[in-house]
């Protein structure tokens, strides 16, 4: 007779490589396409006359428009299904990421970034949900922690990419900060037709999963129902889910801010444009490895609280290295490289948190809140509060040091409110 545990982790296993890596793929092609400004950055800035300030406002700015958007966009992925709702995302922002590449001034890079930050809203959170749809508790900081390797991934790929692309300036009267946007943003339109062959609805809809393994699914999913299921708007009045959006907010902050504004600070360093995607990958290169080591540790262990404490302090520290010795590029780069991976490995375990005590319609509601939180206010927060402190102080240092202060309030939240947040950690068995 076959071991059932066997047979679930078979199922599950195949879930994982049929959905992970293209979900993943569309995750990678949205960090690239909000993120790359700050590879165009590197020659844009100059050719539109923008200040250290107008660039870090305009790049947060995408963030305004992702977190307006956050739960409106999780509730039209509720009511119309993932693929539908995916497709259009892909479409529309794909469109607007190619659009970039016409800015004339601050008002339209600032209303383009805003924008893409609209069209962008639905993807992540809409995701995440979607995992639920798949993967039990246990299972699922991995499966989240697989998905969001392509966070790390996207500056191992844009980095290298972007040297290039930018190096094609003055090809058929385009400077090179346009290439970059044109060829970038083009791959999110054709990735939408790929979508609809590709990702099923749920588990009932998968035509490569047999009748067995959809009930194995479906019976597993189901020893969660007694998993409080409030309905998606009820959902947005429990305290747990602010707490842990305020917590999330640094996190956001710090790796955002790292995100746009890292191409700058390494060529402030003195590296050249074709340099300068190679060194800028690095430290990303080794949070992939992080990232799903981490998250598999936190399965593996049952425990979520302390897997997402110390990648945050030791994304703390990074920071406050980078403020205190300022005068050496290379400890610099090492406290950079120590916040990537700390804020990189924290996703997993953390996004696994809300579906502990939320599921189905409320789960929806409660992700895309705590991201408007993170990744929204967050997002804009970080590269914004870079900038003003870049153009007044000339340097980096008082940022980081403002940043690594909003982490360390992140470990408080966590600790604080602990037995709220996870309250069934403590009793999902190892595996």
């Amino acid at each position: 007779m076959m071991n059932p545990t066997s047979a679930e982790d078979r199922v599950f296993a195949k879930c994982e490589r049929r959905l992970i890596p293209f979900l993943g793929l569309l995750y990678l092609v949205s960090l690239v396409d909000r993120l790359n400004v700050g590879f165009a950055a590197l020659t844009m800035n100059a050719d539109l006359g923008f200040t250290p300030f107008v660039f870090g406002f305009g790049a947060g700015i995408f963030f305004v428009g992702y977190s307006l958007f956050q739960v409106p966009a999780n509730l039209m992925l509720v009511r119309f299904g993932a693929r539908r709702w995916v497709f259009t995302i892909l479409i529309v922002w794909g469109a607007i990421s190619v659009a970039c590449a016409f800015v004339q001034g601050p008002m339209s890079f600032y209303v383009l970034r805003f924008l893409l930050g609209v069209a962008e809203a639905g993807l992540f959170p809409g995701v995440v949900l979607y995992l639920t749809y798949w993967f039990p508790q246990e299972r699922r900081a991995r499966a989240i922690a697989g998905f969001m390797a392509a966070s790390p991934l996207a500056f191992v790929i844009v980095g290298p990419l972007s040297g290039p692309l930018l190096a094609l300036d003055g090809f058929a009267g385009l400077r090179g900060w346009q290439w970059l946007f044109i060829i970038e943003g083009l791959p999110a339109c054709l990735l939408a037709f790929a979508l609809l062959k590709l990702v099923p609805d749920g588990p009932e809809h998968a035509t490569w999963l047999s009748a067995d393994e959809k009930r194995l699914i479906a019976e597993r999913l189901a020893q969660e129902s007694h998993i409080d299921q409030p309905g998606f708007w009820p959902a947005l009045r429990d305290p747990r889910l602010y707490a842990l959006g305020i917590a999330y907010m640094a996190v956001g902050a710090g790796g955002y801010g790292m995100r746009i504004w890292l191409p700058q600070i390494v060529q402030s360093m003195g590296f050249s444009n074709l340099a300068n995607g190679f060194v800028v990958a690095l430290p990303y290169l080794l949070a992939v490895g992080a990232m799903i080591w981490w998250g598999h540790s936190s399965d593996r262990a049952g425990e979520r609280i302390w897997h997402v404490v110390l990648p945050v302090l030791l994304a703390a520290f990074g920071f406050a290295i980078g403020a205190a010795m300022s005068s050496s590029d290379l400890i610099v780069f090492i406290g950079i490289t120590l916040v990537i991976i700390g804020l990189d490995a924290v996703i997993g375990p953390f996004w696994s948190l809300p579906s502990s005590f939320l599921r189905g319609p409320a789960a929806a509601g409660g992700i895309a809140l705590i991201n408007t939180f993170g990744t929204g206010a967050g997002g804009f927060i970080g590269p914004t509060v870079i900038g003003y402190f870049r153009e007044t102080t000339g340097g980096y240092s008082a940022s980081m040091a403002v940043l690594a202060v909003g982490l360390l309030g992140t470990c408080a939240i966590v600790l604080a409110f602990s037995r709220a947040i996870a309250p069934r950690a403590a009793v999902v068995e190892p595996r």
